[in-house]
């Protein structure tokens, strides 16, 4: 094993890799674990008892975060002319349609999130294989096909993110920054938790939860004991 950093050291005199730790500790000991120069993301891993290769057992949703991701979302709206300025005085970054989809066509990706109106997603559609592996593609389950676009760029500004189990029935979501408070780190991550928990398919059988980790960018998981939250 290589020679530990002074940062690695000061990491194991704070966190044992073997215990689980409640939802309130791994809050605060992840901040105190972080030692980046920048404000890190905090994330939270959320391994759950589904098989996502079956239809029924898909786990996706959205979640709005009590006190947001901490991070500057840029969001591009795809509309029509005359909600273009309600876009805009909504908070959206970009606003437009064919302009914007010939950028995209050409590679421009440098976007958060898309929002964008059902009558236009014939248009959209086209953009499947250049969004859909970055994650960019909206879709209804998550608000961003809508009608109403200044309330979804209001949702999404504010903190309202969307989560889907991925292939090894993991959902990995963001929860805030180093600089967040342990308490709203704390709130953040319950509130994702309790989220999934209503989404339990009801094909999927056994522990549900089966394991809950929280970390920085640069810091290692930290385990949760699932039984230190409530209704789980």
């Amino acid at each position: 094993m290589g020679k530990l950093t002074k940062n690695q050291k000061k990491v194991l005199e704070k966190y044992n890799p073997e215990k689980e730790y409640s939802i309130e500790e791994a809050s605060d000991l992840v901040r105190d674990i972080t030692f980046t120069k920048f404000d890190a993301s905090i994330d939270i891993d959320v391994r759950l008892g589904v098989d996502p290769r079956k239809a029924d057992q898909m786990v996706r949703g959205v979640v709005t975060l009590p006190h947001g991701t901490g991070k500057e979302v840029k969001v591009l709206v795809l509309c029509t002319p005359d909600k273009e300025q309600e876009a805009i005085d909504a908070g959206a970054d970009f606003a437009g349609l064919d302009d914007y989809i010939k950028k995209i066509e050409g590679g421009w990706t440098d976007i958060d999130v898309i929002i964008t109106m059902p009558t236009v997603m014939a248009k959209v559609g086209r953009l499947g294989r250049v969004l859909g592996p970055r994650g960019l593609m909206p879709n209804p389950k998550s608000g961003t096909v809508t009608l109403d676009v200044a309330k979804a760029v209001k949702e999404v500004k504010s903190g309202k993110i969307d989560f889907k189990v991925d292939k090894f029935g993991i959902i990995h979501a963001s929860i805030g920054k180093a600089s967040f408070s342990a308490e709203k780190l704390k709130e953040n991550a319950l509130e994702v938790i309790t989220t999934i928990s209503k989404l339990k398919p009801a094909s999927s059988k056994g522990t549900y939860f089966k394991s809950i980790n929280i970390s920085s960018t640069m810091s290692p998981g930290i385990s949760v004991d699932t039984s230190s939250i409530s209704g789980l």
